[in-house]
């Protein structure tokens, strides 16, 4: 997007750029919560917002920024006093310390950088990636400045599991959805990337709209979890052994929200196998598939009659909700794996 009063490059985000367009900066809330599937672009715009607030070029709406101004340089820079960001879970944290540009930051940190004014800007722009609290202490303490932040002061939170936060947090900010990306962007983008078009292309197709999934389909890595993730699908829709090992759940080095990532993970790509399965059973074998490098492996999950099929698709439906609430991630994997088995397999559970 290019505009007269600056540059504002995103990829998809329609309902946040139509949102913010026509928005003037004294009409801004003090915080937003960008919500939608990993790799859609939700810590990109909030950058590219933070950046055009902290623009020192003039103009009359919120999107825009000229690149060349001290306030751009010092963001692209890394080093601007008036934009502090982190990524991932919130611990309660220690006293003393500082916050600015913390990959680790803590709920007492943000305390403080909550409580400052801009140094240079008329705005302070504290985003929060991928957030998650490790603590209901930790979510707590940042409560109250979460609802009446002082002036100046915008909070941007992203996350693809709202339904973990807390709800007396999630109702302080304004929710924006961000829907996922068409394939034909995710291959744009891998191509501006340096990936060959044709590899570029396959990744995007089967990429579900998410940039990151696409860049992990390309990763040799993330190739075998997608792979484990389908054979997980086959083995629990047989009622066989599962191997769930992949999924890194009795790591104790990892964060529940880390683990609850990796479900996520799981669930997004069972959910693209049960759609596929379903549609040859449904359509027959010559159905298009969504992944249509596994076809090999969903030809040869048992088929089941039409009111099984549409029981399985809720189930998975009911998983991914789940997923996204404060359940155990090993709790939502046994339950999904449940729900996929053969029915005496379920009945045999139930009776355990």
């Amino acid at each position: 997007m290019r505009g007269v009063e600056g540059t504002f490059e995103v990829v998809g985000a329609k309902a946040a750029l139509t949102f913010f367009a026509t928005l003037d900066p004294g009409r801004l809330a003090h915080g937003y919560l960008f919500t939608g599937p990993a790799g859609v672009g939700k810590k990109t715009f909030a950058r590219r917002l933070a950046q055009s607030l902290l623009c020192e070029a003039p103009k009359a709406t919120v999107l825009g920024y000229d690149g060349v101004c001290t306030g751009c340089k010092l963001f692209l820079a890394g080093t601007h006093p008036d934009f502090v960001a982190s990524e991932g879970t919130i611990k309660i944290g220690k006293d003393g310390g500082s916050a600015l540009h913390d990959e680790e930051l803590s709920s007492r940190d943000l305390v403080r950088e909550l409580s400052l004014h801009g140094y240079r800007s008329a705005h302070r722009v504290v985003l929060l990636g991928d957030v998650a609290f490790a603590t209901h202490e930790a979510a707590n303490a940042l409560l109250k400045f979460f609802e009446e932040p002082p002036g100046g002061v915008l909070v941007i939170l992203t996350t693809s599991s709202p339904g973990s936060l807390l709800e007396t947090i999630r109702s302080r900010f304004v929710e924006l959805p961000f829907a996922p990306l068409p394939s034909g962007d995710v291959e744009a983008v891998l191509v501006k990337d340096g990936v060959v078009p044709e590899k570029a292309r396959m990744a995007a197709e089967v990429a579900l709209g998410s940039i990151t999934r696409a860049r992990a389909v390309l990763n040799e890595d993330e190739l075998g979890v997608r792979d484990a993730s389908f054979a997980w699908f086959a083995a629990a829709m047989r009622g066989d052994a599962v191997d769930s090992s992949f999924l890194r759940l009795d790591d104790r080095s990892l964060s529940a929200a880390e683990k609850r990532g990796f479900v996520g993970e799981l669930i997004e790509l069972v959910r693209v196998a049960a759609r596929d399965w379903a549609a040859v059973g449904l359509a027959g074998d010559q159905a298009p598939l969504l992944a249509a490098d596994q076809r090999a492996l969903i030809a040869r999950v048992p088929a089941r009659e039409p009111k099984a099929i549409v029981s399985v698709l809720a189930a998975v439906g009911e998983a991914e909700r789940l997923a996204k609430t404060n359940v155990s991630a090993g709790l939502v994997v046994d339950y999904l794996r449940m729900q996929l088995a053969p029915l005496p397999e379920r009945v045999a559970a139930g009776n355990a």
